[in-house]
């Protein structure tokens, strides 16, 4: 896991780039679409987690892919051309291709909502939300900022139980669960009072006075305008692909898309270069940092 560039861009260029990733995901679904956003997500999410998201797609994206491509024939008998049945269900070609592109999204996705939680965090999302609904914006963030300190202090509690003896993994049925219940009962006391404590605080620092300003720590410059002008170019190009017809395929009854012309590769490329992105941006900042060491 390196020092990720992406993430020190304006909150706005971030949210912006991962809701047009997410969305474009799930509606194109033309192959080299697929393969592009597939790519990006994937190339970014190991960039980001390493190995632990190495094992991550390894024993769960994967999986997943495999399954719904399994499942969708099954259920799924559209399609024109029958390769086989299977208990008096045809198994059509079209239905195996889209079950492939299905499991293919969906791993897409998840991997685009795993590298947006890493980078987009709770003070991100009270800058953008912040002024607009202060309120929902702000138990958002709590919310993000709360799931991981509960899973830490899980992990103190359950540590601390196995080091007494009373491990909810150990001993007969009733006794892991009345054990389980007491650490139920332990992290709900603790949930309570965090919960009591962040209220105070709050209080005590003003919150939702009338006047009260905000510190912000980011700041729109040219970094930021030429970033936001190229993904705006790369998401008008898709977008008039779309329009046009260039960048969707249809499945059933039968597989149709457009031909690939000297039209449509601008569009390509445009993708390309908007899923891409921070993985470009990564590598070009890295390559510099080296030659800048090497100088010195």
């Amino acid at each position: 896991m390196g020092r990720d560039t992406f993430a020190t861009y304006h909150p706005v260029i971030s949210f912006a780039y991962f809701a047009c990733v997410i969305v474009f995901s799930v509606i194109f679904l033309h192959p080299v679409f697929l393969a592009a956003s597939f790519a990006g997500a994937l190339a970014y999410a190991f960039y980001l987690g390493g190995k632990k998201m190495m094992k991550f797609f390894a024993k769960w994206l994967l999986p997943l892919t495999i399954i719904v491509t399994i499942i969708n024939p099954l259920f799924n008998h559209y399609g024109q051309t029958i390769l086989f049945y299977f208990r008096g269900n045809p198994i059509t070609e079209e239905s195996i291709i889209y079950g492939i592109v299905s499991g293919i999204m969906f791993s897409t996705v998840i991997l685009w909502c795993w590298c947006c939680n890493e980078v987009m965090t709770s003070d991100k999302f009270m800058y953008i939300f912040g002024r607009i609904t202060p309120h929902l914006s702000l138990v958002f963030s709590m919310v993000l900022r709360f799931i991981p300190k509960f899973k830490a202090q899980m992990e103190v509690v359950r540590t601390a139980q196995e080091c007494v003896g009373r491990d909810a993994k150990s001993g007969g049925f009733m006794q892991k669960i009345r054990r389980g219940m007491k650490m139920l009962s332990i992290m709900t006391t603790w949930a309570l009072e965090n919960a009591v404590d962040t209220s105070d605080s709050m209080r005590a620092r003003g919150y939702g006075l009338k006047g009260r300003t905000a510190y912000s720590i980011y700041r729109f410059d040219a970094r930021d305008t030429v970033t936001a002008a190229v993904m705006a170019v790369c998401i008008i190009a898709v977008i008039a692909g779309g329009i046009m017809g260039l960048d969707t395929l249809t499945y059933y009854p039968a597989i149709e898309f457009a031909k690939i012309t000297a039209g449509t590769l601008p569009v390509y490329a445009g993708y390309c270069v908007l899923c891409l992105g921070p993985v470009i941006l990564n590598i070009k900042e890295n390559a510099k940092w080296k030659r800048l060491r090497s100088e010195i």
